[in-house]
């Protein structure tokens, strides 16, 4: 949707690359949003969304967002427990069965002796939607592997379909419906064949400046992107 007024204040947002290197080519999760959906209806996305209040009790907010949001759209769970161990399913059920009680996220968590494992995200990318876009978001994208014993549960009305792919399978003519910053971001990970490399590599850079595109009208009358950066 066209904003042709003042431009909106972007909302930070945090979302995230699940990889499952364990497989050859390795494969990331994505998941498809409804039509109806205010952002990206009908497309295919990664698991996240707007940061929250409460993300900021758990120490670095974009990074507690990206695992509450990962959680709450996919059922897939980032965090370890007291013993030091990360969650599986046991854990994600007794979480879900909580919050669907009624209790917050923050202090489900705690009840649980869970603590989100913010230390597996490694920093990807910010994205700032660009100024003529009436719904702005400010998104940091992590990547994070898989977390073991745990299995896709989607959250009804959120998640119309999901699937593992390949970033190359995700880019083919014929692939998965995507938004321009979806796409760019497959692209950039596209030509790495070692998924652990490629979080190592991550890991060891610091945070870039965001990514901020702007919609640029055509002679035609149709519209391209053009991306900056700072």
């Amino acid at each position: 949707m066209v904003n042709r007024g003042t431009p909106v204040t972007p909302r930070p947002a945090a979302t995230v690359l699940l990889v499952d290197p364990a497989v050859s080519p390795w494969r990331l999760l994505m998941m498809r949003r409804p039509g109806g959906a205010d952002f990206a209806p009908g497309a295919y996305v990664f698991p996240g969304g707007s940061v929250h209040p409460e993300d900021a009790e758990l120490g670095d907010r974009d990074r507690a967002a990206a695992v509450r949001e990962l959680f709450e759209e996919v059922g897939l769970l980032l965090a370890r427990r007291r013993d030091r161990r990360f969650a599986r399913n046991r854990e994600c059920a007794d979480l879900r069965e909580r919050l669907s009680a009624g209790g917050g996220w923050v202090e489900s968590l705690r009840s649980l002796d869970l603590t989100p494992a913010l230390d597996r995200l490694a920093f990807l990318a910010r994205w700032i939607t660009p100024e003529a876009v009436s719904r702005r978001f400010d998104t940091r994208f992590y990547v994070a592997r898989r977390p073991s014993g745990q299995t896709v549960h989607p959250q009804p009305g959120e998640v119309t379909d999901w699937l593992w792919t390949s970033p190359a399978d995700a880019l083919t003519p014929g692939g998965p419906t995507l938004v321009h910053a979806t796409r760019r971001i497959l692209e950039s990970v596209a030509g790495e064949p070692d998924a652990a490399r490629l979080i190592a590599r991550l890991r060891r850079r610091p945070e870039t400046p965001p990514v901020t595109p702007r919609v640029v009208g055509r002679p035609d009358g149709g519209f391209e992107i053009v991306e900056e950066r700072g």
